[in-house]
């Protein structure tokens, strides 16, 4: 075994979805599947060591069973080959989930669980682990685009470092193109400066828009060399990024960004690009943290 992908089920549709998902990123990665029901019994108090599930048969001991059998059958339907494992863990859905994320190569949740208010785009969970998890969220929105490529937002920072590897890896493992996406504004912080001076020099529209090309290519340099049979395409484009990769996502198997970008807030740790992606892509979503999620 390579890990553990660890899916998130509440007995939603939305998390049923998730199962599939998560169970066919851990057959190409050779991964555990750990099924994780997070179990909360609002103002009731179960006797010093009782279960919180109530006796063995009892009716909220068999919904859960149901529940967690349900997402298993569900697993062993789409990928057969992949070990499941199952965790009912009595606590609130964000805490537990975030602390499985820390043993875990990937977590996956669905966009909306049961019980959310109605109107909302994604739930809370979601944005949740995407802020706090300790390794990359997957969030199942909608159906992927099973021909279409992964798609990455690239601004250049030291915290988008790990979404580019990540998504070269995914495109990687899924055997897809890799659509790289780079927003320029008036108001964005710019990439780092290029090593190439002729870059820098560059004079007029067409010089500036050249020069991008040349620094997302730099950026990209050394994911393309671990990563050689992974086909690159390089889109620069002027507007904000938000919009870039929504309208991205519309052909995409899997659209990545990290948590923060440059010109963020300090403090904030899910920026406007990763919470617009969450509410409104066209497909899944895998929010990556920066290099201190594992602290």
């Amino acid at each position: 075994m390579a890990g553990r992908v660890v899916v998130g089920v509440d007995g939603s549709a939305s998390g049923l979805a998730a199962v599939e998902v998560a169970a066919h990123e851990a057959r190409l990665r050779g991964a555990e599947l750990r099924v994780v029901h997070a179990f909360l019994w609002p103002a009731m108090h179960p006797p010093p060591g009782s279960s919180p599930l109530g006796p063995p048969a009892g009716g909220v001991r068999s919904a859960v069973e149901r529940l967690v059998a349900e997402a298993v059958g569900r697993a062993g339907s789409a990928e057969p080959e992949v070990t499941v494992s199952t965790a009912v863990v009595p606590g609130e859905p964000l805490t537990v989930l975030e602390v499985q994320s820390r043993a875990a190569e990937l977590v996956v949740v669905g966009s909306r669980g049961t019980g959310g208010f109605t109107g909302l785009l994604v739930g809370s969970t979601a944005v949740h682990l995407a802020a706090h998890g300790r390794c990359p969220v997957l969030v199942a929105r909608e159906e992927p685009r099973a021909d279409g490529p992964v798609v990455v937002g690239v601004d250049g920072s030291p915290a988008g470092e790990r979404a580019v590897d990540f998504a070269f890896a995914e495109a990687a493992l899924h055997g897809t193109g890799l659509v790289a996406v780079h927003a320029r504004t008036a108001r964005n912080t710019p990439m780092p400066a290029a090593r190439d001076v002729s870059v820098r020099s560059a004079d007029g529209p067409a010089g500036l828009a050249q020069g991008e090309e040349r620094l997302l290519s730099e950026v990209l340099a050394g994911h393309r060399e671990r990563h050689p049979d992974v086909t690159v395409r390089q889109q620069v484009v002027h507007g904000g990024a938000r919009e870039a990769l929504i309208e991205a996502s519309r052909s995409a198997r899997l659209t990545v960004v990290g948590a923060r970008g440059r010109g963020g807030i300090a403090g904030l740790l899910l920026g406007s690009v990763s919470q617009a992606l969450l509410h409104h892509a066209h497909g899944p979503v895998a929010v990556v943290r920066g290099a201190d999620a594992r602290r």
